[in-house]
């Protein structure tokens, strides 16, 4: 049976006793299909298109043709792992390397950002003899063992924090100024890649060539570190899709176009900010963007609910966004980097139609609530979206459960 004419709710009922329950499903009261994408566009079995503002992984947005086509050419003629000599994976490192600096002449292909990490915790244990880990609050570097064992946000509802991990708070609120998308993001390397140490390290200046003996330094600790080897990082039909990307980040200037795009999505998401006393702040760099959501402005307390309630509201416009940070109350737009002006103007419009519906929705909740006699309100506990009192979508649903408590 094709996945696209098999009925939602029977892919569903499949999904929930085939899959684990770990397994979690954005939007879980009500799933979406998706059965195919193109661009920042995805389309589920009724042929519904939303605006994907979630999969940065599609860097160069959904079924682009050029890189469709690369894949397809090298899986009709060789696709295995790269203990075999292939000119694929070397072009792709020469690439790569183009876009570095030159001090940042080695590489290693991995399979995921999991097992990227996890080389790289290796590597430093393998040079510095030491165990312990200094990471970030809230951090989260994959899914391995040894990588929940380095992540607040996983180990603390897990096995708890081990004595070899040290956490260092973060003064930031929301979670996208420190979050690994936004600091590896390709546009921003050259500015923020670590460069080997010439001042404190071992290859000092007066070294005659420190940038070499860095590099040759990274490969020994590499051939150490992984004896055995990972075979299938760099296969001939990963490097092809790489190198079909780096054409397409190129010919379509797709850098350009994120700086310009993010830049508008940033000021006019300022611009709610001043006009919905909810938003706390929003920062972000490129297309990585994040809006935090609070409940005052004194204690910025996390707007939980209401950010849950946004991005239910945006997928019923055909808009989906996910939410991050402890709280859970940061908007995070990461959107493949095709994403447009008129996507841009699109989404704000839509943000500031909600919060604007939900705000005089809670005006005449808060009329009718007062209007019972059984009920007490405060006087004056809401004011217009220009002042600064808060919008708290907690306290309407006190509200309402009262009303219906009251009237029953």
């Amino acid at each position: 049976m094709a996945a696209d004419s098999r009925a939602k709710a029977a892919t569903l009922n499949l999904r929930r006793r085939l899959l684990s329950s770990s397994c979690r499903l954005f939007f879980p009261e009500d799933p979406v299909k998706i059965i195919r994408s193109q661009g920042q566009y995805l389309y589920d079995e009724q042929g519904r298109e939303f605006l994907d503002c979630v999969n940065n992984v599609a860097h160069v947005g959904h079924c682009h043709p050029t890189v469709v086509q690369a894949a397809h050419e090298q899986n009709l003629v060789l696709n295995t792992n790269s203990r075999y000599l292939h000119d694929n994976i070397v072009d792709y490192a020469q690439r790569l390397s183009e876009t570095l600096p030159k001090e940042l002449s080695v590489f290693y292909f991995l399979n995921s950002g999991s097992e990227a990490n996890d080389l790289a915790l290796r590597l430093a244990r393998q040079y510095t003899e030491h165990q312990d880990v200094v990471v970030l609050d809230h951090a989260y570097h994959g899914h391995l063992s040894s990588l929940i064992d380095i992540s607040p946000y996983k180990f603390r509802d897990l096995d708890g924090q081990k004595e070899w991990v040290h956490v260092v708070c973060t003064p930031t609120s929301p979670q996208v100024s420190f979050h690994p998308q936004a600091w590896m993001t390709w546009q921003c390397l050259s500015l923020q890649a670590p460069l080997p140490d010439t001042y404190r390290g071992p290859y000092r200046e007066d070294h005659p060539n420190p940038a070499e003996a860095y590099a040759n330094e990274v490969k020994n600790v590499v051939n150490i570190a992984q004896e055995k080897g990972r075979k299938f990082g760099g296969n001939p039909v990963s490097c092809a899709v790489g190198l079909a990307v780096l054409d397409v980040l190129e010919t379509e200037q797709l850098q350009a176009h994120a700086t310009n795009v993010g830049s508008f999505l940033m000021e006019h998401l300022s611009q709610q900010k001043a006009k919905h006393p909810i938003i706390g702040d929003v920062r972000g760099t490129g297309l990585f963007i994040g809006v935090d959501l609070i409940k005052d402005e004194t204690l910025r307390t996390p707007a939980t609910e209401e950010a849950e309630y946004l991005i239910s509201r945006l997928k019923e416009n055909y808009i989906l966004l996910s939410t991050d940070g402890p709280g859970r109350n940061v908007l995070k737009f990461k959107p493949p980097m095709c994403f447009s002006l008129d996507n841009a103007q699109h989404l704000v419009a839509k943000l500031d139609d909600i919060l604007t519906d939900l705000w005089y929705f809670f005006l005449d909740m808060e009329e009718k609530v007062r209007s019972c006699k059984t009920l007490r309100i405060q006087p004056n506990s809401v004011k217009h979206p220009s002042g600064k009192r808060d919008l708290c979508l907690a306290h309407l649903h006190q509200e309402i459960h009262q009303l219906q408590l009251a009237f029953a």
